[in-house]
């Protein structure tokens, strides 16, 4: 399955942390706050098993590049957008971090047999009828579906399959009743076998929340 992308738009450039990132109007613009999920993902590197990180909804790989940087940890990114993979592949390049990025739907370029110590997750989370509000971001990057989630639960999936014994997921979504309904899949889908340990919210532009294994 391929994204429709529009055409060619010139590109820029943004500081994320002390990385100088690039893109264009066909993705979406890297985000300053967003950099607190980076700064957690380090953290939680110091303990985590050894092993690799992956980045799901990846956009163009700004945040798992940051969380990686001044480690030896092998970082996977992987977005359906094809102009996105482009750009996280400059990035990766200019980082100068070892990164393998994959184009495609998560649940079918991460291979069965791959785990990782710790897994991002960045799935648009917008409600559908809400994305009209930001009219400068590209659907791809920010449509979830009726309530937002729709690929949230495709994240979920796969950090249930990918994610190594003792590690960590960090999956951003937009609010606490997100959250909350979260929390009630989790309970319900017991076979998942994952659990939330800690939200963090962001200044009312979003939340990051910790998934163990159970």
């Amino acid at each position: 399955m391929t994204a429709v992308v529009g055409p060619a738009s010139a590109s820029e450039t943004t500081t994320f942390g002390h990385l100088t990132i690039q893109f264009d109007d066909r993705v979406l613009r890297p985000r300053g706050w967003t950099a607190q999920q980076s700064t957690w993902a380090s953290e939680l590197l110091v303990e985590t098993p050894e092993g690799p990180v992956l980045e799901i909804c990846a956009g163009v790989g700004h945040i798992g590049l940051l969380a990686v940087a001044g480690t030896l940890r092998e970082l996977v990114l992987v977005d359906l957008n094809p102009v996105a993979c482009h750009y996280a592949r400059i990035n990766a390049n200019a980082a100068g971090h070892p990164v393998e990025v994959r184009e495609g739907p998560m649940d079918e370029v991460v291979r069965d047999s791959e785990t990782y110590a710790l897994i991002i997750a960045d799935p648009p989370w917008v409600p559908s009828d809400r994305t009209a509000q930001f009219p400068e971001d590209p659907l791809i990057a920010i449509d979830g579906g009726s309530d937002g989630m729709g690929l949230a639960w495709t994240c979920v999936e796969v950090v249930a399959g990918h994610l190594a014994d003792g590690g960590s997921a960090l999956l951003q979504l937009g609010d606490l009743e997100q959250v909350d309904q979260l929390e009630r899949h989790l309970a319900d889908d017991p076979d998942l076998g994952l659990r939330v340990l800690e939200v963090r919210e962001h200044d009312g532009r979003g939340v990051v929340v910790r998934l163990v294994r159970a």
